[in-house]
């Protein structure tokens, strides 16, 4: 029944919770208590400024999609075949038979034999990380998550010391705008807000730094078509441009960084022409970049995740981030760099995640070598036992993993018992032996932090959960009783969790900050720019970081920013450098399965510039085959003349069976982690392409 207008408001404030830095302040229309309408951004919010992305807007496609599970459900059928495979049980039935699975490998192997796996279908601190509390306080396996930001971390803090950077809606004041391997107007809208607002009262530049003309590039007044991996070398002959010319400001490189004798000699030799043959690059259009970067004080260098996602990745990240002080712009309103400002919130995570009972001598798996891990590589297992039972949740790693083909293997193996919670029936839940029904982010209470802006929110139910889905928290606290795990957090309330973390941050009450919409966590102008110093024991920005103080496999990171050479390069029998690039209205494997998002992508498709498809003899629309040694996929062509020659682009991620073969695109990413402290690298693998 509709609800009475009078007592309920027809717009309800929420946040979205998806993986993405913009964690929008949203309004949802709610139509009962059962059911949404519209969705759009909350105008009142400085930075969501009343716009979201069309995935987002379209939700009630998701919420209330026909396909969405609704009981728990036993395999009885082969892995992999589908919701048929399933029979529908009580939820006390399957409950109990996961707890029991999880109590018998323990028996069996000891605790770390069970790894809980998950990873950021949602963003809310309490649904997503409340896993680790379940994992502390049995001493199952732990996780080292890396599938994201790991080596873009490890490139800032290279340099910076801490996670942190500007205000992105300072913006908004800045004369240039360089967006540097990221996408916005398809995976961050609320960037081109503040972008467009600096073009039309400042007559701001954009300046896009990808491999291809993307929506973002397709705005821009310059767009660089790097090829892949090769960022730091255009980083490095952009400083010598400016070191050159006179646009480096001499007095903030000497008073605010470790600038010195050696690196003046050091990029006196990276010059444009040395860059052109690296990059791929006209010398003209280095040499154009860096003038234009020069003359800017006020340039604001947005960083995205897309170039760190290369074996070089950090390498590349610390170089870019260079730029910045060399003119000294973090000095002016609207000067500087951002890449997260996710440091800056005060949130004690102790309660939520049980930090209070993780023993550190428990072994620790890399989440991005999930398929080796269930494949027993020794060089992950060491002497430990293998993990014979996971309990997933807000991840699908069949599709999402690097070499999917062995996280395949892995979940085919008769003695791994899994369990998965979730909203669809995935292809990670259709391997499983119990699925259990997940709420959406509108069915459950949560607390946000915003890494692309500064604003902590909470967000209550809008509409009852639907059918017999439970959340997160309240499936791992079910499970934490029958397998005697205790802590806190497991009697307490979401509510409760929310409200006590905060108080034990020192920052307002739940209630206080859901009736203030959010709260501002962003900081002074001093602070934010780094006037009172870097994050470093120094206080200065490091040219020359400590690669050790970063990670462990620091051994061939580059002493000074440059050009690592580390990268899958292409070679005669792998010609091409493939990108794996968001799809616009998918996010990671989410909002595969709505009609909105599917009418506008179509299907698998690469992109291959004119003269490559020439000499391949491939036309649009042609059927092609792409591989390298880990495996090979079938998907359409079609004819793009927005990158380099030796370059290909696939916007991903589609479902592994939306290809002709069912191979999905990350059986082709290898599962390597990126130096100095891992990451998966989705953007740095060489590949062959032949028409079939």
């Amino acid at each position: 029944m509709p609800l009475d207008s009078a007592v309920k408001p027809p717009f309800v404030q929420s946040t979205c919770p998806h993986d993405c830095p913009s964690t929008c302040a949203l309004e949802v229309e709610r139509l009962s208590e059962a059911r949404i309408g519209k969705v759009r951004g909350a105008r009142a919010n400085s930075y969501t400024a009343g716009v979201i992305c069309a995935k987002v807007a379209r939700y009630s496609e998701r919420v209330h999609h026909p396909d969405r599970l609704s009981k728990p459900l036993r395999r009885v059928g082969e892995k992999g075949a589908g919701r048929e495979a399933f029979e529908e049980i009580s939820w006390d039935h399957a409950l109990d038979e996961v707890a029991e699975n999880l109590l018998q490998a323990e028996q069996r192997l000891g605790a770390e034999t069970v790894w809980p796996y998950f990873y950021a279908g949602t963003m809310g601190l309490v649904q997503r990380d409340g896993i680790e509390r379940l994992r502390h306080a049995k001493g199952y396996s732990r996780q080292y998550s890396t599938i994201c930001h790991t080596l873009a971390d490890a490139g800032w803090l290279a340099g910076h010391g801490v996670k942190r950077g500007l205000d992105p809606r300072e913006m908004a004041q800045s004369d240039l705008i360089v967006i540097w391997g990221g996408n916005p107007v398809s995976t961050q809208v609320n960037v081109m807000t503040h972008v467009a607002k600096a073009r039309k009262t400042r007559g701001a530049k954009l300046v896009v730094i990808d491999p291809y003309r993307t929506g973002t590039a397709e705005q821009a007044d310059l767009h660089l078509a790097v090829k892949p991996g090769t960022d730091g070398a255009l980083a490095a002959a952009a400083i010598n441009v400016m070191l050159a010319e006179g646009l480096a400001d001499r007095e903030y490189l000497e008073r605010q960084s470790d600038w010195d004798d050696e690196l003046e000699a050091h990029f006196a030799q990276r010059t444009p022409e040395w860059a052109s043959e690296i990059t791929g690059l006209s010398v003209e259009e280095i040499v154009s970049f860096a003038r234009l970067f020069g003359a800017h004080k006020k340039s604001f260098i947005r960083i995205g995740y897309g170039f760190s996602r290369s074996r070089n990745g950090a390498a590349n990240l610390h170089a870019a981030t260079c730029l910045s002080i060399v003119t000294g712009a973090w000095q002016y309103e609207g000067g500087g760099a951002l890449y997260s400002n996710g440091g800056i919130f005060p949130i004690d995570a102790t309660l939520i995640e049980g930090l209070d009972v993780l023993d550190p001598d428990v072994r620790i798996f890399d989440q991005s070598r999930l398929g080796p891990v269930l494949c027993n590589d020794p060089r992950d297992l060491g002497d430990g036992p293998p993990v014979t039972a996971l309990f997933i949740q807000n991840t699908n790693p069949m599709v999402v993993c690097p070499e999917s083909l062995k996280v395949r293997q892995g979940f085919e193996r008769d003695d791994l018992f899994s369990c998965v919670h979730e909203q669809f029936m995935t292809e990670t839940a259709a391997m499983a032996d119990i699925v259990l029904p997940a709420t959406t982010f509108l069915e459950h209470d949560d607390i946000y932090k915003g890494g692309g802006h500064t604003h902590l929110q909470i967000a209550r139910p809008v509409i009852e959960p639907f059918a017999e889905c439970r959340s997160n928290h309240q499936v791992i606290c079910a499970l934490a009783n029958r397998l005697g795990a205790e802590h806190p957090g497991f009697e307490m309330s979401e509510w409760d969790l929310i409200d006590a973390t905060l108080k034990a941050s020192g920052l307002p009450s739940a209630q206080s900050v859901y009736d203030d919409r959010w709260l501002d966590c962003a900081l002074d102008f001093e602070t934010a720019h780094f006037t009172d110093g870097f994050g470093n024991d120094d206080k200065r920005f490091h040219f020359k970081p400590d690669w050790s103080a970063i990670g462990v496999d620091h051994a061939d990171m580059p002493r000074m920013p440059g050009f690592m050479d580390s990268i899958d390069a292409a070679k005669s029998d792998r010609p091409f450098r493939l990108v794996a690039a968001p799809a616009r209205t998918f996010l990671n494997t989410t909002f595969t399965e709505t009609p909105g998002s599917l009418k506008r992508e179509q299907r698998p498709t690469a992109l291959i510039h004119p003269e490559a498809c020439k000499r391949l003899g491939i036309s649009d629309g042609d059927k092609v085959r792409m591989g390298n040694e880990l495996a090979s996929i079938t998907l359409h062509a079609e004819t793009f003349d927005g990158l380099q020659h030796n370059v290909v682009v696939v916007e991903s991620i589609w479902p592994n069976s939306a290809f002709e073969d069912g191979i999905g695109i990350n059986a082709l990413v290898s599962a390597d982690p990126g130096p100095p402290r891992g990451g998966a690298v989705f953007h740095d693998t060489a590949v062959w392409i032949e028409i079939v």
